[in-house]
């Protein structure tokens, strides 16, 4: 298929703003995600890290990501609609871990996963039947917002779990506000989906994140 234009740029940024900082460390630094720097002053990194990738491994899977369900939501909400998804996404991201994290001044975090996990739960959202590793797309996105809740308790691997989770947040609600009918559509899937969200943030008041 033939790569939107839109598509093509915000990959091709990402490869070029995560190249730079794999080879300038100092810039990486500058611009990373990092709680003591953010409540400072420095909120820029808040976007600016999710340009930078931990390596070029890290960079694929995301792009890669990207590049599969991204076309779903620019088909439905344009470009500019799709702009809006990835960086509303990426606010929730960024916002969500500096919540759970506001007091872990050493905190660091790097990626656009939280932006495509947007796209990805938007696309899932839009057609909830579409399959993701041979199961529908609702399903998966349930499963994989309980592991993420279980990698942020646990602080599983060496990834941004809370950004993820943010990011589904920001791609959930932009395109329930987006497409209203997909509530009366697709009621139990919403529910479905939701419950998890719910599940997070009962955990965060009982204090048990």
């Amino acid at each position: 298929m033939n790569m939107p234009l839109v598509l093509l740029v915000l990959m091709l940024i990402n490869a070029l703003v995560s190249y730079k900082g794999l080879n300038d460390m100092s810039f990486f630094r500058k611009y990373e995600f990092h709680i003591g720097s953010i409540r400072v002053g420095e909120q820029y990194r808040m976007f600016t890290s999710a340009f930078l990738h931990a390596d070029y491994m890290h960079l694929g899977f995301n792009m890669l990501t990207l590049y599969f369900f991204a076309p779903v939501v620019i088909y439905n909400f344009g470009a500019l609609g799709f702009l809006l998804v990835y960086f509303i996404s990426m606010a929730f991201g960024s916002l969500l871990t500096l919540y759970f994290h506001k007091n872990e001044y050493s905190y660091r975090a790097i990626g656009a996963s939280g932006a495509v996990t947007g796209i990805l739960f938007s696309s899932i959202l839009i057609y909830p039947d579409m399959e993701i590793n041979f199961i529908p797309g609702y399903i998966f996105g349930v499963l994989y917002l309980l592991f993420t809740i279980y990698g942020m308790k646990t602080r599983a691997g060496n990834i941004g779990h809370t950004a993820h989770f943010g990011g589904a947040i920001g791609g959930f609600i932009f395109t329930l506000i987006k497409m209203p009918h997909i509530i009366y559509d697709n009621t139990l899937i919403v529910i479905f989906l939701a419950v998890p969200i719910i599940i997070l943030f009962g955990m965060a008041k009982a204090g048990k994140l």
